[in-house]
Order: C-alpha cells, then sequence, then structure tokens
C-alpha cells in the first residue's frame, strides 16, 4: 500500500524545529571584513559546534587563523603602511569564510533563526580598544 501523504510525517518539518540560531552570513562576512578573517571564523565555528560539526568547526577556525597570519606576515614582511592591503585581505578570508564554508554547511541559511551579533560586536570592540591603548603605551615606553 502507498503511504499518502498525510501519513508520511514531514522531516523537513521536524528539521526546522530542531534547528538552533546562527550567526548569520552577513555577520560572518562584517566580522571577517572589519575586524579579521579570525572573528569571522569563530562565529562560524560556533554555528557548526551549534549544530554539532565539532570537527568541521574546528577546521574553519584553524583555516581562518591562518588566512590572519598570512594577512599580518604580509603586511609585516613588506612594510605595508596602507590599510588597503589589510582590508584586501580580510575580504578574500571573508569570501572563503562565507561564500565557501558558509554555503556548504548552511545552503537552508533562511531556515534558521539568526543570533544577535551585540555580544561577539562588544567583544572585537573591547579587543579593538585594548589593542590600540597596548600599542600607544608600547609607543611611549619605547620613547
Amino acid at each position: 500500500m502507498i503511504n499518502s501523504p498525510q501519513e508520511t510525517p514531514n522531516v523537513d518539518l521536524l528539521d526546522d524545529i530542531s534547528k538552533p540560531p546562527i550567526y548569520s552570513k552577513r555577520a560572518i562576512y562584517g566580522f571577517s571584513i572589519f575586524f579579521t578573517s579570525l572573528l569571522g571564523g569563530i562565529l562560524l565555528m560556533q554555528n557548526l559546534k551549534d549544530i554539532g560539526k565539532r570537527k568541521e568547526g574546528n577546521i574553519v577556525l584553524l583555516l581562518s587563523l591562518l588566512v590572519t597570519v598570512l594577512t599580518m606576515v604580509i603586511v609585516i614582511y613588506f612594510d605595508i603602511q596602507s590599510r588597503a592591503v589589510t582590508f584586501i585581505c580580510n575580504l578574500g578570508g571573508a569570501a572563503l569564510i562565507s561564500e565557501y564554508f558558509f554555503n556548504k554547511y548552511f545552503p537552508d541559511e533562511a531556515d534558521y533563526e539568526k543570533k544577535k551579533i551585540w555580544k561577539p560586536l562588544i567583544i572585537a570592540i573591547v579587543v579593538c580598544v585594548a589593542l590600540i591603548f597596548l600599542a600607544f603605551w608600547a609607543q611611549d615606553q619605547a620613547a
């Protein structure tokens, strides 16, 4: 006997109910560009951890760390004073994290509730302010 649509449970409906909230692709892209690829990678890692893909999250985190370190090496090694190079490297890291990894694991992003970005944004701003303060302090100590 063939099951009618009413007798077959809707698997997609069950999956939608159990999907945890995630940081949006747009949030990950923004954090990657305006802060570092590492911060975007941390947000995506948290998303992957929330859906039970801890190993994939660790891979994304390591790759985003590699992109961030590579950006720093390029800027320091070539003694680049322009912020444009850093921005371009961050843009490349953001594209890799958002367009490849995010799309790979969250092709159905619209089905997920979005997490608020306030907590990671406040943390990122506090860390940036602290780093700027330390840079000025170190410069004063060297003088």
